[in-house]
């Protein structure tokens, strides 16, 4: 590796990395990760760094700089998501070891019964997709599946894709999340529009990516972290069923009230400052996680110094996860400061392709080179705008969906996402490949077969 970094070095120094070579670097990157990871078994936080080392000197990066990128990645990233985690995380094993995942699971199995309990469980995470960031919807639906997986001994993956294909398709598809609404604006799309073509694509990617494709991976084994096995409790001491759904469900209430308080508030300033502070994803679940704490700890009989113990557990337990996104966050901002992403897209741009498909392929190859959807989707947009502008023909709301779908191709081991499920499943990473990227690959594929056909209609 020694001879290969000094040998890029040396061709590339004072100069930028074409694009042929930028490709080779990021190939033999991803394999050097794989191969610290499942095959040396490096821990992947230090595998991350070292890869991440490795790409700024082969991009050619000054080595002044290579460090400010990698720690600037890293801080970036779990700026943003620590909070949310960790308190997620908490929230999380409040959820399970109080019984009320529990609750929540038998009232669902009750209604729906087990044959469908993956149509209820896409269902309830489509709706709650839709207002909550991915991150939140992740740590908050976990204890969910693993308490369904636990008491009636189904396969994790085979539950927890589909809710998850669920969650991907809102954050990559639907305003509000930041991508969608994001491309909204910079393409002058009407985000009603974009929303109700968004549910017309996003449902049967959904149901392909999700309750279809899971069929073929009921093998694939799994033992999901321990921190999330609820003990099975007696039912005179589980917490109600109203108690359970409120207390697991609040941060989407309030995300929810926060979304629609524009259009049913009034138009004073101060209000309007008070919902933001309160609707921010860290603020919503310090809340949602002050009313569990009371309505499924205190008022269940447990006292603080236990309710302590179970949010220190949580954070131990959830401590290699945040390393490890913040490692990936490193490896994505490497690329980006080596300007990999600006020089793949303008090789593209020289292809005479359908503008719909060229937006999902540009997004698609930056997500995977890159690993973050958010990143992908802007990417792209800047690169297609002015597509849009010389083109009227484009439908924008179409776009947005098109750039969405691309930005959740292929999830690897570049994107915080895979570790997420990687580490919460405990899988394998050939596992995690066959199951969550296939997924991705899934909902970005049909996502876009949906926008060119509703293309032909509008």
């Amino acid at each position: 590796m020694g001879v290969f970094i000094f040998y890029i070095n040396v061709v590339t120094l004072d100069e930028p990395v074409n694009n042929h070579l930028s490709m080779l670097v990021i190939f033999f990157c991803i394999v050097l990760l794989i191969l610290l990871v499942s095959w040396a078994k490096v821990n992947p936080f230090l595998a991350f760094l070292i890869v991440s080392i490795s790409a700024g000197l082969c991009l050619g990066i000054p080595l002044d700089k290579i460090n400010a990128s990698v720690q600037k990645g890293l801080g970036d990233t779990l700026g943003s998501l620590a909070i949310i985690i960790c308190l997620g995380a908490m929230l999380g094993k409040l959820v399970a070891t109080s019984g009320a995942a529990q609750k929540i699971a038998e009232v669902l199995v009750s209604a729906f019964g087990t044959k469908y309990i993956q149509l209820a469980l896409v269902a309830a995470a489509f709706v709650v997709g839709i207002p909550l960031f991915y991150g939140i919807g992740f740590v908050l639906m976990v204890p969910l599946i693993f308490s369904i997986t636990y008491k009636y001994k189904l396969p994790a993956v085979y539950i927890g894709l589909p809710m998850l294909s669920a969650l991907s398709v809102t954050h990559g598809f639907l305003p509000p999340h930041p991508s969608p609404s994001a491309l909204v604006v910079l393409f002058h799309a009407n985000m009603g529009v974009t929303l109700l073509y968004g549910v017309i694509v996003g449902i049967p990617a959904i149901i392909v990516a999700g309750p279809v494709l899971s069929q073929f991976l009921k093998n694939i084994p799994s033992e999901p972290l321990a921190t999330f096995r609820a003990e099975e409790i007696p039912q005179e001491k589980l917490p109600n069923a109203a108690n359970s759904f409120f207390a697991a469900l609040l941060p989407v209430i309030l995300l929810g009230i926060t979304a629609a308080f524009p259009f049913i508030g009034d138009n004073k300033d101060y209000l309007h400052k008070v919902v933001a502070f309160i609707g921010d994803p860290p603020i919503v679940m310090l809340i949602a996680l002050i009313v569990a704490t009371y309505t499924l700890g205190i008022k269940q009989k447990k006292n603080m110094g236990q309710l302590a113990g179970i949010y220190t557990d949580a954070i131990k337990d959830i401590s290699l996860i945040l390393l490890i996104i913040g490692g990936s966050g490193a490896f994505k901002q490497v690329l980006t400061d080596a300007g990999v992403s600006s020089q793949i897209a303008d090789g593209l741009k020289s292809f005479n392709l359908q503008p719909l498909f060229l937006g999902w392929l540009i997004a698609a190859i930056i997500r995977v080179s890159l690993g973050s959807a958010t990143v992908a989707g802007l990417t792209a947009a800047g690169i297609v705008s002015a597509m849009l502008v010389k083109d009227p023909s484009i439908n924008p709301n179409l776009m947005v969906l098109s750039i969405g779908a691309g930005s959740l191709a292929f999830s690897h081991v570049n994107d915080s996402g895979f570790w997420l499920y990687k580490e919460y499943f405990n899988l394998t990473i050939k596992d995690t490949f066959l199951s969550w990227s296939v997924m991705e690959t899934v909902v970005s594929v049909v996502g876009l077969v949906g926008v060119l056909i509703l293309n032909v209609f509008v």
